[in-house]
């Protein structure tokens, strides 16, 4: 008995669309890890080393997919006047989106933000991984935010050039 075109199509799209729920699921709940326990450093201006500051409410997630796929938003009593004498701030940070589910997180919130001055961009560590930094936005108010950004070093490991002078070497 032949089988008919619209069985043949049907089966097809149904293909598909099972396909396209798998891959929007992986990308978007897949390979992410939540956690509630975690610690916050900034880059000190007298060391150059990171430092652990206080912090409370910690909401985290991550995943080994991507270096640049960690968020997480917490609470810190240190007043901006402390913050700025004693930590590095950073230029031109960007907030990298987070999954709608991991709702404390809201990147263009602040980005709006950090451009207008209400918050302010720390580095968290420089090069964490290479090519990669950890960045920190916190407000007034004690909220803070933290995603990965990539820096000049990854943007040559990944565009292909040649690394600058300044990069540190890199783990193979």
């Amino acid at each position: 008995m032949p089988v008919s075109g619209k069985v043949v199509s049907g089966g097809i799209l149904g293909i598909t669309a099972a396909f396209g729920i798998g891959v929007y699921y992986a990308q978007i709940y897949g390979y992410y890890e939540s956690f509630s326990e975690g610690s916050v450093s900034l880059t000190s201006i007298a060391t150059g080393k990171p430092e652990i500051i206080p912090v409370s409410d910690f909401s985290g997630i991550d995943a080994n997919s991507s270096p640049i796929r960690y968020r997480a938003c917490f609470n810190t009593r240190l007043s901006t006047e402390v913050l700025n004498e004693t930590f590095t701030t950073v230029e031109n940070p960007e907030p990298r989106n987070a999954p709608n589910w991991f709702e404390c997180f809201d990147a263009n919130e602040i980005g709006k933000n950090l451009k207008s001055g209400t918050a302010t961009a720390y580095m968290g560590e420089a090069n964490l991984e290479f090519g990669i930094d950890r960045i920190v936005a916190l407000y007034d108010d004690g909220r803070g935010f933290i995603w990965h950004q990539i820096n000049e070093c990854g943007d040559k490991l990944y565009d292909g050039s040649q690394a600058s002078e300044n990069c540190p070497e890199r783990d193979q």
